[in-house]
C-alpha cells in the first residue's frame, strides 16, 4: 500500500515569523518612543526637577511650622515673644517703648516733627483703625 508524505503548508512558519516581527517592532517602538522611552527621558528629567522643587519648598513650610509649634510649647515660651505678643493684642505700650504713629491710608507717619497732635484727630485716626 502507497503511502504518500503530505507537505507541510507554508503559511504557519510565514505566519509566525510575520508575528514575532510585528512583537519586535512593537517593542522597538515602545523602547524608543513609549511613555517610558528614550525620547520620554527628558520629560521624566523635567518632572522629577519640578516634585523636586516642589517637595524641598513643602519640607521648608513643614519646618516652619514646627518651629512655630515649638515656640508655642510650655517648657520654652520666650517671655520676649510672649510680651511683644499680649502688647500687640491688647493695644498697650510699655513706657521704654518708641510709637510712631502712621496713617492706616497711607502708610507714612503722622507727623514729621514731634509736634503734639490735637486729641480730636488723634481719635478720629484711632477710630479709623483700631488695630496694629
Amino acid at each position: 500500500m502507497p503511502t504518500r508524505l503530505k507537505r507541510p503548508p507554508f503559511w504557519r512558519p510565514l505566519g509566525l515569523t510575520a508575528a514575532l516581527l510585528a512583537f519586535q517592532g512593537y517593542l522597538g517602538f515602545s523602547a524608543i518612543g513609549g511613555q517610558f522611552g528614550i525620547e520620554s527621558r527628558a520629560q521624566i528629567l523635567a518632572d522629577i526637577d519640578v516634585l523636586k522643587n516642589t517637595s524641598s519648598a513643602l519640607q521648608a513650610e513643614i519646618d516652619a511650622y514646627k518651629h512655630r509649634a515649638t515656640l508655642m510649647d510650655t517648657r520654652r515660651l520666650d517671655p520676649d515673644l510672649v510680651t511683644e505678643r499680649a502688647r500687640a493684642m491688647l493695644n498697650m505700650a510699655n513706657e521704654a517703648d518708641i510709637i510712631v504713629m502712621v496713617d492706616p491710608r497711607t502708610g507714612k507717619p503722622l507727623s514729621g516733627s514731634f509736634d503734639e497732635i490735637t486729641e480730636d484727630r488723634l481719635n478720629g485716626i484711632l477710630n479709623a483703625e483700631t488695630t496694629l
